[in-house]
């Protein structure tokens, strides 16, 4: 399992050498309650950013402990504590379930139909696949679209060489990223580097320091290379909604840089905490925000990104075959 568990994050972050490593504790509920909360009193990165109360949380799921009897009821009353933080990236992992914490984006309308997307309208049926981009043109053969539905899936230099050759004779580019739940954070840079001119500076990131809440290091700056040989200087639209989340919402920071891009549809869904996991004395295995990521601005971005333009996908356009989010991005790229 722990195998599985680590291919899924983003990125191994080491504890720097300062920090002390959490007390030992017993293979009981007792002692996998003390080593949970103490994971995520010591090492999660948004307890004070959150305004969360720890220590009140400690008190209220604590007394609850002597009711629990088996491992079932156990797990589901520390996944419930975990869903306290509100976090996409925290994650509690055993043999026979995953807690996650889901409302970042439920509570949110989805702005986005995957079959609308390949009516005749746009993609249609005969869209090119490089890698892991489905691409076509729109709007009269004006502006290439791609779509991507998985920074976990690969794309290469060729492919993306191959895809902006054919866009050629377009105007103009719009990337569809919505949907987008994340993966890897090469892939986002990858991405966004075909879209710079020269090296920049495009955000920040944290590292904790200390087993306090606001233990930080200094700002680390995140660069975004300009490739060497594949640029795309015409304008570029980039499509988000609430499901754009933690490498994609790294991605479209990045894009709010590039000097021809903006940003079309719903606020992101945040995702800002580089990603670490720790192991309980009974094998299971917690994910948590480690470190934190900013904007240029050094504003923190786990609540997720808005747009250049604020457009939601409505039911009356989906019902005709348009997608309202598509076409407001037409129209601001003419």
């Amino acid at each position: 399992m722990r195998k599985t568990i680590f291919s899924i994050l983003l990125a191994v972050v080491l504890f720097p050498s300062c920090m002390n490593e959490p007390a030992m504790q017993p293979n009981t509920n007792e002692g996998n309650f003390q080593a949970l909360w103490n994971i995520i009193d010591t090492r999660y990165c948004y307890l004070d950013y959150k305004h969360i109360n720890w220590d009140s949380i400690y008190t209220v799921y604590h007394q609850q402990i002597p009711s629990v009897s088996g491992e079932i009821p156990f797990f589901n009353l520390m996944g419930q504590m975990l869903d306290e933080l509100k976090d996409g990236h925290v994650n509690l992992y055993s043999d026979f379930n995953v807690s996650r914490y889901w409302d970042w984006y439920l509570d949110y309308p989805s702005n986005f139909s995957s079959p609308l997307i390949y009516t005749s309208r746009y993609l249609g049926e005969n869209y090119g696949i490089a890698g892991a981009l489905n691409y076509g043109k729109i709007n009269n053969g004006q502006i290439g679209y791609i779509y991507y539905g998985s920074f976990e899936d690969p794309f290469s230099d060729d492919n993306m060489a191959y895809i902006l050759n054919s866009f050629s004779t377009c105007h103009a580019l719009i990337i569809d990223v919505r949907d987008n739940g994340g993966g890897s954070l090469d892939y986002s840079k990858q991405m966004a580097s075909y879209f710079f001119k020269k090296t920049t500076v495009t955000g920040y990131i944290r590292h904790k320091t200390g087993d306090g809440h606001s233990d930080f290091s200094s700002p680390v700056e995140i660069v975004t290379p300009a490739h060497p040989t594949i640029q795309w200087q015409r304008p570029v639209a980039i499509l988000t909604n609430r499901m754009s989340f933690s490498a994609t919402n790294d991605f479209v920071n990045r894009m709010t840089q590039a000097p021809n891009a903006i940003i079309v549809g719903d606020k992101t869904g945040g995702g800002g905490g580089l990603p670490l996991s720790s192991e309980l004395p009974n094998g299971w295995l917690v994910r948590f925000s480690s470190s934190p990521m900013y904007n240029t601005a050094m504003e923190n971005i786990e609540f997720g990104i808005d747009p250049t333009i604020s457009v939601a996908l409505t039911a009356a356009d989906q019902a005709n075959g348009i997608d309202t989010i598509i076409e407001r991005a037409i129209l601001a790229l003419k």
